[in-house]
């Protein structure tokens, strides 16, 4: 019984969460737009995240191309490593890490920021004022998410293929001009685009649920914590599911 109680809420979440996603779709067509507060998130979002995703992305390039060498010499194919980072990278990890941190960072951040604001009643007074506190906090900020998290990507992609050239030259030694003609051999549209085009989904979802968690924040400072925390963890979730499905669809597609 307390089982279908826990699918129950499940359940509900989602609807709930379905029907805040609708409501942000009507107000983003609607006039007036915040720009100046678009603009602003975009700054938090993407610029402030800059060096925490290119760190990150240098080490994982590092590290992805030091642990692969040793099994492609044992088979004879050290020669692969570049086209075979190349693509693991662009096609999957680099796109899911930088989600997944930006779940962490943005989307906590998100939740944290309008809990607190819910919980201390300023969206009330925002309401009162006549100023829509959705249009201002919710759609500002889930379309900067949506904008920033592939910016965010690609910027990503570049510095982790750094770092694995880097990883090349550690044993072996792999020219510039032969590492990177390499690379862009091996790498096709069907490779770049869909990867990037998930990516903006990564971005909404994680912008959505941050939005929706603190907007129904509750029970005082205590709700704002657990607010933070389940955005991470449900946007966190949602990205392995959307990157579920991408998979799928591109293999439907014959993009694979």
């Amino acid at each position: 019984m307390k089982q279908l109680t826990n699918i129950e809420k499940a359940l509900n979440e989602v609807g709930e969460i379905a029907r805040f996603s609708g409501r942000f779709f009507q107000e983003l067509f609607k006039p007036r737009f915040e720009f100046q507060e678009f603009l602003r998130q975009c700054f938090y979002i993407g610029y402030m995240s800059l060096l925490l995703i290119g760190v990150t992305a240098f080490i994982m390039g590092l590290v992805i191309t030091i642990q692969s060498r040793p099994t492609l010499v044992d088979f004879g194919a050290e020669a692969w490593l570049p086209k075979m980072t190349a693509v693991s990278i662009v096609r999957e990890i680099a796109p899911v890490i930088t989600a997944l941190i930006c779940a962490g960072k943005i989307g906590s951040g998100i939740g944290a920021e309008l809990g607190s604001m819910k919980v201390t009643e300023q969206i009330d007074a925002m309401e009162v004022s006549g100023t829509n506190p959705y249009k201002y906090l919710v759609v500002t900020r889930v379309m900067a998410t949506t904008l920033m998290v592939p910016l965010l990507a690609i910027f990503a992609n570049a510095i982790s293929l750094y770092g694995a050239y880097l990883g090349a030259n550690i044993q072996g030694v792999v020219s510039w001009d032969l590492y990177w003609s390499q690379v862009f051999q091996t790498l096709r549209y069907s490779d770049v685009i869909p990867a990037v085009i998930k990516t903006f989904f990564f971005g909404f979802a994680i912008g959505i649920i941050g939005c929706y968690k603190g907007f129904n924040s509750k029970k005082g400072t205590e709700g704002v914590g657990q607010s933070a925390n389940s955005a991470v963890v449900i946007s966190s979730f949602l990205v392995f599911i959307l990157d579920l499905l991408a998979v799928q669809i591109t293999d439907v597609l014959g993009l694979t």
